[in-house]
C-alpha cells in the first residue's frame, strides 16, 4: 500500500528522500510525484520550515522529478523522516484512559502476569473519574487526593492531571526512521507495544507549521519498573518512527483537523495475529498548544525547531498469547498507522540490535550538504 494517496489534491505535503549516490533531499508530493526541492535556500526540512513564507515558497517550488509514490511502495525510493535537524520530543501520558494503563504497569513493576489483577483494582477505585478532567483544576486536585488516600497516586497521574506536562526527549535529531522502515525493540523487553501518535512539527519560535503521524515505540516493562528508566524504554536503535510525510499547514489544514483526527492502528504478525486499535485526539486531556508552550519558551529554546509526540488514547489489552498478559510484539509484525489527512505509516518489528545502526547523523548531513554545495 502507498504511504498515501493523496486523497485531498490541495493537501501540501512534504518529506525527505534518500537519493542513491547524492544523500538525503528534501521533496514535496505533486499528485503521485515526488519533487526534489532541495536548495541552498533550504538545504533541509529544519531551515525549510523556518522560512516566513513557508507556504508560498512550497507551492511555488518547481523542483527535479525524482520518481513517484509507487516508486516508494515498490523500494525503488527510500522515504526518510521528513524531520532533519530538529529535536524530537514527545509528551506522555495526555489521554486518561491510556493513563490508567500507565499506573497499572508501574504497579505491576513490568510484570505482564500482575497485569489483569492489578487493572481490575485500578479501575475499580477510579472508574471514569478521569475522563474530561482538565489538568491541573480543582477537580484534579480531588481526584488525586482521593488516589493517594487509597495508595493510587502515581508518578503517571501526576503528569497525566496535575499543571505539568511530561515532554521528554524520545530520540537524537536524525536518529527517526521513516515509512517502510524497520523498528526496534530492545532485546530485553518482553512485553511492549506500539503507540499511533500525532506529530507536530513546531519551529524555533514555537509556531506549529504542520502535523505528521508517528509511532512512540514503548518497552511497558521496562517503563513499568521504574518511571526513571524511561529513556532506556523509548531511545532505543530504530525506536522511533515519523511520517510518511509532514502536512503543512494553510487554509485546507490546521490546528482544528489535528484535534479532531483519528487515528487507527493495525498490527499483523506473521503468526496470523492481527490487533486493530484506534486513537481520538478528541479524547486528549491537554490542549496541543499547551503542550508546546510547556516545551519552548524564554525557559527553553529549539534553534533549528522540534518535532512533538502529542501522546495515544491506544493502550493495548487484547491477549496475544497467554491469558490475561495482553498484548506483546512478536518480530516480524508489520505494523500501520493512518489517519485520513496524513497517510499511513508502515514499519516492520525488529531488535533494535538487527535494525540497521543509525550512522548517518548531524555530522554527515553537514558534510554531505557541503559536498554538494548546498551550505
Amino acid at each position: 500500500m502507498l504511504p498515501t494517496s493523496n486523497p485531498d489534491p490541495d493537501a501540501l505535503l512534504i518529506g525527505r528522500v534518500w537519493r542513491e549516490g547524492l544523500g538525503p533531499s528534501v521533496v514535496r508530493v505533486a499528485g503521485s510525484a515526488l519533487m526534489d526541492i532541495t536548495s541552498r535556500q533550504v538545504p533541509t526540512v529544519s531551515a525549510l520550515l523556518e522560512r516566513d513564507d513557508l507556504v508560498d515558497y512550497v507551492k511555488g517550488a518547481a523542483g527535479e522529478l525524482i520518481g513517484s509514490l509507487d516508486d516508494v511502495a515498490s523500494g525503488k525510493l527510500k522515504l526518510l523522516a521528513p524531520c532533519d535537524l530538529q529535536a524530537v520530543k514527545a509528551s506522555g501520558v495526555t489521554f486518561a484512559e491510556s493513563m490508567v494503563e500507565r499506573v497499572i504497569e508501574e504497579q505491576a513493576a513490568g510484570d505482564a502476569d500482575r497485569a489483569d489483577e492489578i487493572r481490575k483494582k485500578v479501575q475499580s477505585v477510579i472508574g471514569d473519574s478521569l475522563s474530561g478532567i482538565e489538568p491541573g483544576s480543582e477537580k484534579a486536585m480531588e481526584v488525586k487526593r482521593v488516589l493517594q488516600g487509597e495508595g493510587l497516586w502515581s508518578a503517571y497521574l501526576e503528569v497525566g492531571i496535575g499543571p505539568d506536562a511530561e515532554v521528554f526527549t524520545k530520540c537524537q535529531p536524525m536518529a527517526s526512521v521513516g515509512w517502510g522502515d524497520q523498528i526496534g525493540l530492545h532485546p530485553i523487553s518482553t512485553w511492549n507495544n506500539p503507540e499511533p501518535e500525532i506529530v507536530l512539527a513546531v519551529t524555533s519560535t514555537g509556531k506549529i507549521v504542520g502535523a505528521t503521524l508517528g509511532n512512540d515505540v514503548n518497552l511497558r516493562d521496562v517503563e513499568g519498573r521504574s518511571a526513571l528508566l524511561l529513556g532506556k524504554a523509548k531511545d532505543n536503535n530504530a525506536s522511533c518512527s515519523i511520517g510518511p510525510f509532514l502536512r503543512l499547514f494553510d487554509d485546507s489544514f490546521g490546528m482544528d483537523d489535528v484535534e479532531n483526527a483519528e487515528l487507527t492502528l493495525t498490527v499483523e504478525g506473521e503468526d496470523g495475529f492481527t490487533l486493530n486499535g484506534h486513537s481520538s485526539m478528541t479524547k486528549i486531556s491537554r490542549r496541543p498548544a499547551d503542550i508546546v508552550k510547556q516545551t519552548v519558551g524564554q525557559h527553553h529554546q529549539y534553534p533549528d525547531g522540534f518535532m512533538l509526540f502529542l501522546g495515544t488514547l491506544f493502550a493495548p489489552i487484547q491477549d496475544r498469547d497467554k491469558p490475561g498478559q495482553g498484548f506483546t510484539h512478536k518480530m516480524g509484525d508489520v505494523v500501520r498507522i493512518e489517519e485520513e489527512k496524513l497517510g499511513q505509516l508502515k514499519n516492520t518489528v525488529r531488535l533494535s540490535t538487527e535494525c540497521p545502526p543509525w550512522e548517518f547523523g548531524a555530522g554527515a548531513l553537514m558534510r554531505n550538504l557541503g559536498q554538494r554545495g548546498l551550505l
